[in-house]
């Protein structure tokens, strides 16, 4: 059986980055309901080759590697930092290097990180249009957070880990549910910490 892969795309340079850890979160939270293996990688990742790329081909070998690890995959989580109420220029960039069929039907869950609530409506006014342009598959939930859902750089708060939940069990149409032998044993005490 062919091993199914999702794979999460940080639009971010900052180390640390609140971006980097939803999209971390929401891939180790697939990987744990459904039957596939997960990686991440940010903007940083990709390197300069990135802002002289006309196409993908330009992109040095690890750079275009990380891209089309993403084209390949059965499922992504994407998110961008928000800046000026949107995302940055090289984010869409590496949008700008693909083929409008390469995310063809792929689902991928959508997030986005700022300053504050008033850019919540990233997700629906510019990220979901980027997406739709692809005729990729976004999922119904999107998920924002602002700096007071963080602490220590992890998302903390309540509402926003359950809203990611939410958004990551509606990748089951598309992938596998893992098998109860195969499932974690997560303590209790665990599961109310999160």
């Amino acid at each position: 059986m062919t091993t199914l892969n999702i794979v999460g795309f940080a639009g971010s340079f900052s180390v640390p980055s609140r971006t980097r850890s939803v999209v971390e979160t929401a891939v180790e939270l697939a990987s744990e309901r459904f039957d596939v293996v997960g990686s991440v990688f940010d903007l940083g990742e990709i390197g300069p080759s990135l802002g002289l790329a006309r196409q993908l081909g330009d992109l040095e070998p690890q750079a275009r590697e990380l891209v089309n690890s993403m084209i390949a995959a059965d499922a992504l989580v994407i998110a961008s930092p928000v800046h000026k109420g949107s995302y940055s220029g090289l984010f869409k960039h590496v949008f700008d290097l693909l083929d409008p069929g390469m995310l063809q039907a792929k689902p991928i869950l959508l997030a986005a990180c700022g300053g504050g609530d008033r850019h919540a409506l990233v997700i629906e006014h510019q990220l979901r249009p980027l997406f739709a342009f692809f005729e990729a598959q976004s999922l119904g939930t999107g998920i924002y957070a602002s700096d007071r859902e963080f602490v220590g750089g992890k998302l903390a708060d309540e509402a926003a880990r359950a809203r990611l939940s939410r958004a990551v069990d509606q990748f089951a149409p598309f992938l596998p549910a893992r098998s109860k032998a195969d499932t974690p044993v997560i303590p209790v005490a665990a599961l109310t910490a999160l």
